[in-house]
């Protein structure tokens, strides 16, 4: 039984393969056709208006592609709602959209108009802040502050949904909101203390 060495296959094919190998005729210029077709413009959401934190924000020429998170921070200046995957795992785009929590990655804008789209930027009347966002700051529930704009708005929802009537059940209505910086404990008792603030 003969013995081939890896050398020798690798050349043995290259020659096989150079063997069978056809040049193609050249094509014409005049008749020859792009091998990819040119990008469609993108469409756009023509007077696209949303209805956020109560008043009406007129977004001109915004592609259709557009997320709400990207309307919110690039055309509507609310810069509030923050960036984190940008794939709807970490939470901290969460808004409200007609009270419901929603991930503004997740979300086109157009598909939200005609609807109540609350942001952070929303909850504050002047310098009285929220009483959520008074128990964030009285349990220090936020380092870096990345996730906290979406751990705020999810905990007004997990309150006014009824879901914050132990620590447990605060987990788990909370645990689509990620901290990167394990503020956990804190967060729990913010929304703990949030709940009874608004419940008086």
């Amino acid at each position: 039984m003969s013995q081939h060495s890896r050398r020798s296959v690798l050349k043995s094919g290259g020659v096989a393969a150079a063997a069978v190998m056809v040049p193609l005729p050249a094509a014409d210029p005049a008749t020859a056709q792009p091998a990819v077709a040119p990008a469609e413009q993108p469409r756009t959401a023509g007077n696209l208006t949303l209805d956020i934190n109560g008043a009406q924000h007129r977004l001109p020429a915004v592609e259709a592609r557009v997320t709400l998170l990207d309307a919110l921070r690039e055309h509507a200046g609310l810069t509030g709602t923050k960036k984190g995957c940008d794939r709807g795992e970490c939470g901290a785009c969460t808004v409200l959209v007609d009270g419901r929590r929603v991930k503004s990655c997740l979300t086109l804008a157009m598909m939200e108009e005609g609807r109540s789209i609350t942001t952070i930027e929303g909850l504050a009347q002047g310098a009285e802040l929220h009483p959520v966002q008074e128990a964030f700051v009285r349990r220090d529930a936020f380092q870096c502050g990345i996730c906290t704009p979406g751990q705020i708005m999810s905990a007004l929802a997990c309150i006014e949904e009824g879901h914050a009537n132990s620590e447990d059940e605060i987990r788990e209505w909370m645990s689509g909101n990620l901290c990167r910086c394990s503020c956990y404990p804190n967060i729990v008792d913010a929304v703990a203390d949030a709940a009874k603030a608004v419940r008086r």
